[in-house]
């Protein structure tokens, strides 16, 4: 690699804005037959409009336009001031109230009401048509544009955050005080409210309280399930998740749970066979299982007792390994990541950063984490715009690229450039709400490595030029899904402001009326003030007008 090359790619690397970006051509040019349909397709307004004009010119003489233009340019020249005053000043008035409802309808659509209106209804009778034509290499009409469809219909699926604080003991015990959190309604009726012909006692009650809205409601039911069945696993689940107002006594409504569930576990292994109802009954348990183990660790992990928790989850992940999709293995890295177990963290992301699994927030800024921290300490960005970046930064820098593509919203979080609120019970991966849950437990762990920050400050910017249409094309994962704000806007309290990506410039015709606006009302201010003056300037402009009409 030649100097001028190496020293390119550094500044790049380290967010230069001036360095040049190889690679993002616009592919190979059009040819003349497809120009020349493209630009057909996308000239009928204007035809449509040099038409009008032909046809006003050809009628001139029967219209009597230079009569009409001389009549109206003498009422004009009779009017006063004032009435130019309360002209300018109704259409400042008028323009100024559409501007304020375009920016309103923006910020809470995304979109221009005008433009909006314009392509629903106006352009259709004007006989525009959208494109047919696509880019070169473009994924349209093949097969690479139906898995990218269903590619975004699956990142804009909401999961269950692995790291999701306890109702009672966290959500409620700080929000109390204040006001509440959003909290999403409860999913885990699809894990554990599959019920079968010989249910136990208190299966059904319980069936009905997890879709129950009201908490007392809930809390209610699970005695009631209590009482007819004494080992019923799920209704304790519930107690500890909504009752219990410390990790203690949820820790100890779980291992009751654990000892029930282990029970009901081991009695739906022995009757799985028997039929399709049984099987479903052991998944069911399976799950509930799983799910108490795992906030067991989660206590533990509260509590103080990381290598407790660590063992807990290393023993879940080898007792059920079909269970990956759970993302127990999130919770395993932020423990390791408390311990500073950094070698035992590159092991777990061996495993799972694979190319045939799903990625997230905590798998892509962990290893960008890991890489950083064997840099960051020495890293300097006076000296790599002079010496340019070394082997173990240049792959430091990438890693945080590749994290930064996968979710733009962290790094703001992680440089508390945007304020944090709890992490949502439910997140969207590579959204906003993931953004917030990762940064919320994993903030304290870039804190600790020296550096680390400043690296992620110097170079996140990096991302955005190598990805200028992220919505159509990425580079190391699929393009950015659109769905991300809207889902985001549920998942999130009201009073937060969403993180938009890529960020939204205004519509044209915002800037149209806010300029409509103020030149309107500076030519009500400059009329009033200076009648005479702007009088003779208006004469002078309708002298002009009707001296142009008349050489037509």
């Amino acid at each position: 690699m030649a100097d001028g090359d190496y020293f390119a790619e550094a500044a790049r690397a380290v967010g230069c804005p001036h360095a040049p970006v190889p690679g993002l051509g616009l592919g190979p040019p059009l040819g003349w037959k497809e120009r020349l349909k493209a630009g057909l397709a996308n000239s009928g307004s204007t035809l449509w409009f040099l038409a009008g004009l032909g046809l006003l010119y050809a009628l001139r003489v029967p219209l009597r336009l230079c009569d009409n233009v001389t009549a109206v340019t003498g009422f004009l020249s009779s009017l006063t001031p004032k009435f130019y005053v309360a002209l300018t000043g109704t259409s400042s008035l008028i323009s100024g109230l559409i501007f304020i409802f375009e920016w309103w309808y923006f910020h809470k659509h995304g979109t221009s009401f005008i433009e909006q209106v314009s392509i629903s209804h106006l352009r259709p009778l004007m006989g525009g048509t959208e494109s047919s034509i696509s880019e070169p290499g473009s994924p349209a009409n093949s097969r690479e544009s139906e898995t990218l469809r269903h590619h975004h219909l699956s990142e804009c699926k909401v999961w269950r955050n692995p790291l999701n604080l306890f109702r009672g003991a966290e959500y409620r015990r700080i929000t109390r005080p204040f006001s509440p959190v959003k909290q999403t309604f409860y999913v885990l009726q699809t894990q554990f409210g599959v019920l079968y012909r010989d249910a136990q006692p208190g299966s059904k009650v319980m069936q009905k309280a997890w879709r129950e809205r009201n908490p007392p409601a809930r809390i209610k039911a699970a005695y009631q399930a209590l009482e007819l069945n004494n080992d019923c696993a799920t209704a304790y689940v519930l107690l500890a998740e909504e009752e219990a107002t410390t990790i203690v006594d949820a820790e100890r409504l779980f291992k009751q749970a654990l000892r029930a569930g282990e029970i009901i576990y081991r009695r739906s292994q022995q009757c799985q066979h028997q039929s399709p109802q049984h099987e479903a009954q052991l998944r069911r348990d399976t799950n509930v299982l799983v799910y108490i183990k795992r906030r067991l660790a989660m206590c533990a992990r509260k509590l103080g007792r990381i290598r407790e928790a660590v063992k807990i989850m290393r023993d879940l992940m080898k007792e059920f390994p079909p269970l990956t999709m759970l993302n127990i293995h999130e919770n395993l890295l932020e423990s390791l990541l408390e311990l500073q177990a950094y070698a035992d963290v590159q092991a777990v992301l061996a495993k799972y950063d694979d190319i045939s699994l799903p990625k997230s927030a905590a798998i892509c800024y962990t290893a960008a984490l890991l890489k950083t921290r064997t840099v960051s300490d020495k890293f300097s960005p006076e000296t790599a715009f002079r010496k340019g970046l070394s082997t173990a930064e240049i792959n430091a820098v990438e890693a945080i690229h590749r994290a930064v593509e996968f979710n733009p919203h962290v790094p703001k979080y992680l440089l508390e450039m945007k304020s944090l609120i709890l992490p949502p019970e439910h997140i969207l991966k590579r959204g906003d709400s993931e953004a917030i849950a990762y940064a919320f437990f994993h903030l304290q762990h870039w804190k600790r490595i020296e550096g680390a920050l400043n690296l992620l400050q110097c170079t996140w910017e990096g991302t955005f030029r190598m990805i200028p249409y992220p919505l159509e094309k990425g580079h190391l994962f699929y393009p950015y899904p659109s769905c991300t704000e809207t889902a985001d806007r549920e998942l999130l309290p009201t009073f937060h402001h969403v993180s938009v990506y890529p960020k939204k410039e205004l519509p044209f015709f915002i800037h149209f009326t806010a300029g409509l606006c103020s030149s309107t009302a500076m030519i009500a201010l400059l009329t009033h003030q200076f009648p005479e003056v702007m009088g003779v300037f208006a004469k002078a402009v309708s002298m002009i007008s009707r001296t142009c009409v008349e050489y037509l």
